[in-house]
């Protein structure tokens, strides 16, 4: 993995996790860090579901490619569980 894929990871992941947020209603206190980490893992879980649904196996770098669409169901599921096991405060 050189430089140029992680900082496209970054990249990518800041604009999957804003748009994830945007998506979803509510809020969400987290910052720009956050925001990133959640479309990173996004892309990680959305390779998995993809993997798992469609049969796509690992490219020869060693890790999946799931596009933007599955990276962003990834995700938004992250934003969906972590606001279910979130407490709730009145």
């Amino acid at each position: 993995m050189t430089l140029v894929d992680i900082v496209g990871w970054i990249v990518i992941g800041l604009i999957v996790g804003a748009i994830a947020r945007f998506l979803v209603p509510g809020r969400d206190p987290m910052g720009c860090v956050m925001t990133m980490v959640l479309g990173i893992a996004g892309a990680i879980i959305g390779g998995y579901i993809s993997r798992f649904l469609f049969g796509h196996t690992a490219t020869t770098t060693g890790y999946a490619r799931p596009g933007f669409l599955v990276s962003l169901v990834g995700a938004i599921l992250l934003v969906l569980l972590s606001r279910a096991f979130r407490k709730r405060t009145v």
